[in-house]
């Protein structure tokens, strides 16, 4: 709705230092209050818009209109000395959404194109919501872009734009807007084919010459067609007499998924504590958890007797439930409602766990997983999801060169 009150003022050019200051400056000498002001700087442009109303309280009575005619000479002397251009328009009366109804909706890509954005801009239209701004937080190793919506519901929307980024092959995650995005949070990652490539049990039965009867078996449990528990117990006997001296041997072979350092250390900085619950088993997991920090930690226990594998376990089983079990007792430890956990897993065993989080990502993973998970990742990168936390690449980098280290997205470890 135009409104004769406000006067909308938008600035766009060669983007260099004082710019702003310049045009705020030239305002500054006028009755008039910021109703809004967004800046944005993109490929060097500099786009400025500033939404101005008359100052009552200072210049009671005085002709809006007249006002706003002589504001606008001086900001377009302003914008010649500049170099830049400058448009003017009725404001809208409409400053900001309610915080009602809002909700963060994150695109990763890989490349983004027009006409996928542009599917998902329409399906927001479509849900009767508003997009109120676009924010780039990544070119690489994704391309990821962040709407912030106003005016629909969560589950709507999270429906609709799943089937539309299945249609334009993209990733979507749709979150809710509020300071529990910006809180302490607790990330619980599975560890098989999540937070490290392959799996422990594989490269354990092939230094026992049983791998492929054990790879059909995993296949089928991560695929929902067999029970987990059964399935595990089954592999774990083909292991029997195995010497133990062969952990060792898979703890030197194991290869984080690209991304993982770079995950982990971006969520420590950010004060988030970090978790590892795995089907697998504590003989591999007390190794990642020392090689690199994590907070918490739960998985099964092989059973080893005279220095060689029984084929049994020992203790209770990490299976489907027990994984949610286990987020939820981290999060209890952690001191972090539900809501602020996220899970990553790529099996039918971790479904529980990512419904029972606040936001569940399957990560590159079955297609039963995909369907009913929160969102998706379909990158072999795991750092992309600290763009589902709205971190961008560029307060990676900045933290990163300030203690010195590097990322690793496209390295394996």
């Amino acid at each position: 709705m135009n409104d004769d009150s406000t006067l909308l003022v938008t600035v766009t050019g060669r983007d260099r230092p004082g710019v702003s200051a310049r045009l705020l400056s030239t305002l500054s000498v006028f009755p008039v209050t910021l109703s809004d002001l967004e800046q944005v700087v993109i490929g060097g442009r500099l786009v400025l818009g500033a939404l101005l109303s008359v100052d009552d309280t200072v210049a009671p009575g005085v002709s809006k209109a007249r006002l706003f005619e002589e504001l606008r000479s001086a900001v377009e002397k302003t914008a010649i000395d500049l170099d830049m251009d400058v448009e003017f328009s009725k404001g809208n009366a409409r400053v900001s959404a309610s915080s009602e109804g809002r909700l963060h909706v994150t695109v990763l890509a890989d490349p983004l194109r027009p006409g996928a954005l542009g599917a998902i801009a329409s399906c927001v239209a479509r849900a009767g919501s508003n997009i109120d701004r676009i924010e780039r937080l990544s070119s690489y190793p994704v391309t990821s872009i962040e709407l912030d919506i106003s005016g629909t519901d969560l589950d709507r929307l999270r429906g609709d734009l799943a089937m539309e980024a299945a249609t334009q092959s993209i990733d979507v995650a749709v979150q809710r807007s509020g300071l529990h995005r910006r809180a302490k949070h607790l990330v619980v990652m599975d560890v098989d084919s999540t937070l490290i490539q392959g799996e422990v049990i594989e490269l354990l039965a092939a230094h026992a010459g049983c791998a492929e009867e054990v790879a059909r078996v995993t296949e089928e449990a991560m695929r929902g067609n067999l029970d987990f528990e059964e399935s595990l117990r089954r592999r774990v006997a083909l292991l029997k007499g195995l010497d133990a001296s062969a952990i060792d041997a898979v703890r030197e072979e194991l290869v984080l998924t690209p991304g993982a350092r770079t995950l982990i250390r971006t969520l420590k900085r950010l004060d988030y504590e970090c978790a590892i619950v795995s089907g697998g088993f504590t003989q591999i997991t007390d190794a990642l958890v020392e090689r690199l920090g994590i907070d918490y930690s739960a998985a099964n226990t092989l059973e080893i007797v005279d220095g060689k594998l029984t084929g049994d376990l020992v203790g209770p089983i990490i299976d489907r439930e027990g994984k949610a079990q286990a987020l939820r007792h981290f999060a209890k430890e952690a001191d972090v409602s539900l809501m602020q956990t996220v899970a990553i897993g790529d099996g039918a065993n971790d479904l529980d766990m990512l419904r029972t989080a606040g936001l569940g990502v399957a990560f590159n993973a079955k297609p039963v997983v995909q369907e009913q998970a929160h969102t998706s990742v379909n990158f072999p990168y795991l750092d992309a999801i600290v763009f589902l936390l709205g971190v961008s690449r560029e307060e990676i980098e900045a933290a990163d060169l300030a203690v010195g280290d590097s990322g690793d997205s496209t390295e394996s470890d």
